[in-house]
Parts: C-alpha cells; structure tokens; sequence
C-alpha cells in the first residue's frame, strides 16, 4: 500500500496565511494551468503568484540600466514605470519579506516547491514517475491530484486524495476556491472590546455607563456572545482590576497613547492567530442584528471586513472584524506614525459594507450626549 498523503490540519505559511501550490516535473504543464486558474480566480480576488525555478533566470539583462547597477555593487534595485514596479535583489534568508509583498493579495498561487510543506495540487506527469516520489514521502502536503495525461485515467483509491483532469479548469479553480475557505473557517473569531479610552469628555468611564439593563461591557459583550466562543476586554493597566469582575479576559494595552490601534495590537499580540471581532464600548445603539450583518459579510481573505456610512462615505473602524494578517500591515502603519484605524482600512484591501442608519455605531462621549442616548435606549420605540 502506497503512503497515504493526508491534508493537514496545521499548514505552516510560507508566503501568505493563503497559499497553495501547483507542483510537479519540469515540462508539466504548470505555467499553463496556473495561468488557467488565476484568470478564473481574478474574477473574485486578488491574485498573488509565486514562481519558483531551479534554473537561474534573468530580470535585468546585459546592457540594461537595473544589470549596471546591480553589476556595480547596489544590493537592491527598483525599476518602475507608471504601470508597475520591479525589485531586483539577492537571495536571504528573511522571509518577511517575502511574506509582506503579497499581503494585499486575497491569496497565493505558488509554482513550483514541491519538497515544501505547503498545500499543493500534484501535477502528475504521463509516466506517473512524480508517483514514486509521493509515495516515499518526498512531497508533503498533496491536497490533489492533477492527471496530466491526454486521457483521463484513474489513478486508483490509494491517495485518498481528489484527483482532477489538468484541462478541468472549472472544478479545480472550485477546488482551490472551497479549500481555501475552509482554511479560513478554521480562524477563530474572538470578540474585543476596546475600553482604553480615557473618558476626558464624559467625565467617567464610558464602558460603565447603564443604557440598557447592565452596562455597556456586560451589554457589548452579550452581543458578540452570540458569534464568539471569547470575548475580552481592551484596556489600561489602572482599569484592569475594575473590570475582571465581569469575568472576561483582559487585555491591556502593550502600545500606549496611540488609541484604538493600541487595543487590536495588543490583542493580536497576545492572539496572532485569531481574527478580532471589535467594537467600541461607547456604542449604545449597537444591536444584534448589524454585529451579524457584519459576520455574515465577513472576508476572511482581506484584511478586515467594516461598514463603510452611506452618508459620509467613511469606513467604520470601531466596528469591524480585523483578520489575522492585518496585523504585520498595522504593525508596518504604526512604524510609519500612522495609527489612524479609519486611515488604515481606507487604505487597505477589505470588505466594505454599507451602513445607511449611522446611529447603530453611534459613539457617544460626553454628558448631553449620554442623556440624549438615555432617553433613545429607554423609550418605547428604544
């Protein structure tokens, strides 16, 4: 019996927290059915694409600008044009590097890397020899199987895998679609109350005010429940004792006097592997219908998913779900002195979703304010 090649549950990232490869003997076909697949892709996401060679090529040939430059000592060199931009740089070992240039991209198509461990289709080659190599564990992390051959033969029930014809353009990009969506189900959504503010205007602490019957960490964090296995509570270190008597986890604050930015790193730092359901703790009119208006619209892929207001066209960042990879793109805009969440999301890949009735997220911070909200949340009509 052949070595069974199973799907992890944990896949170590290698470029992006989405990836998966196309793999297989040189002369395949990989560049061919890659290209097949990103232009289905591309009608949905943004694409990222990764191609790995054994041989040597060359970007910046004999007698070009970028060729001089890079043969008179320069470590890195940048060609653009109105249209796009290209590095020409050494080999390192940082793969941050890497990692950061396909951020803004929903997912990666790999070619090529088949001894790596990341998810891969087998490219299986008309002599079935590539066969041999999966069988003695030489390539890890097969999700499929793609028949090269001009006829669609069966390569048996000893792979447990699915196996695929390379000219099935339609099912295999449906493949890749459904299990890179399971891969982001598999993302935990924590719920995060960002109670960091100092209250200046109102006089006290906001998230302990009463417009409803419990206050509005208690309130808040009912609403999250219903979508959230964890909540915490986004704070300072003096406000911390005050509220663990709510019996929630607390998170305070690593990066100080930066607002609300201050609140989803430390949450991401503690948690870089969850996506952070977070709302402010000074939104009375919150309800339950719009935190699952915003959970159902969830993307996953991108880097948040927030309510863009109809009237001003602004992007809500106190009511949002931040996803796991966001947080190197925070981490890079905090480095820069930008810690403007608003700032961040306008200028991001995410999911946007229109907001007509703005008082929902409505933060209310000061006293006339708090009393006008009093007697919204209190009448009849609430």
């Amino acid at each position: 019996m052949l070595r069974r090649c199973c799907i992890a549950i944990e896949i170590l990232m290698l470029f992006h927290p989405f990836e998966i490869a196309l793999s297989g003997f040189s002369g395949s076909g990989k560049t061919t059915l890659a290209a097949a697949i990103v232009r289905r892709l591309a009608e949905n996401f943004t694409v990222g694409c990764y191609k790995h060679g054994c041989h040597r090529f060359d970007i910046d040939r004999e007698g070009k600008d970028s060729h001089t430059l890079k043969k008179a000592g320069a470590e890195t060199v940048m060609i653009s044009d109105p249209e796009k931009k290209a590095i020409v740089t050494g080999i390192d070992n940082n793969g941050l590097k890497e990692r950061m240039v396909f951020l803004d991209c929903d997912l990666l198509l790999v070619e090529g890397l088949k001894e790596l461990a990341l998810p891969k289709l087998l490219l299986v080659d008309r002599e079935k020899k590539i066969l041999e190599l999966l069988a003695h564990g030489d390539i890890p992390e097969v999700v499929a199987l793609v028949d090269t051959g001009d006829e669609r033969e069966s390569l048996g029930n000893d792979y447990d895998l699915p196996t695929f014809h390379r000219n099935d353009i339609e099912t295999i990009t449906a493949f890749i679609e459904s299990f890179l969506a399971g891969k982001a189900l598999e993302t935990e959504l924590s719920g995060l109350i960002l109670a960091g503010g100092r209250s200046r205007r109102m006089g006290a602490d906001k998230a302990l005010l009463s417009y409803h019957e419990e206050n509005q960490i208690v309130h808040t964090a009912t609403l999250l429940r219903q979508h959230c296995r964890e909540i915490f509570i986004s704070c300072r270190n003096e406000q911390a004792k005050a509220y663990e008597a709510f019996g929630f986890r607390i998170i305070t604050d690593r990066y100080l006097e930066i607002g609300p930015a201050g609140g989803i790193l430390s949450a991401q730092q503690n948690f870089p592997d969850r996506a952070l359901l977070a709302v402010a703790c000074d939104m009375p009119f919150l309800d339950a219908p719009l935190i699952s208006k915003l959970v159902e619209n969830r993307k996953p892929l991108r880097y948040a998913t927030a309510f863009r207001h109809q009237s001003s066209g602004h992007i809500e960042p106190l009511c949002a779900c931040y996803e796991p990879k966001s947080r190197k793109a925070l981490l890079a805009s905090h480095a820069e002195g930008n810690d403007s969440l608003q700032s961040f999301l306008a200028g991001s890949r995410i999911g946007e979703i229109t907001l007509s009735e703005s008082r929902t997220v409505c933060n209310i911070n000061d006293p006339a304010a708090m009393q006008t909200a009093l007697k919204a949340c209190r009448s009849p009509k609430g």
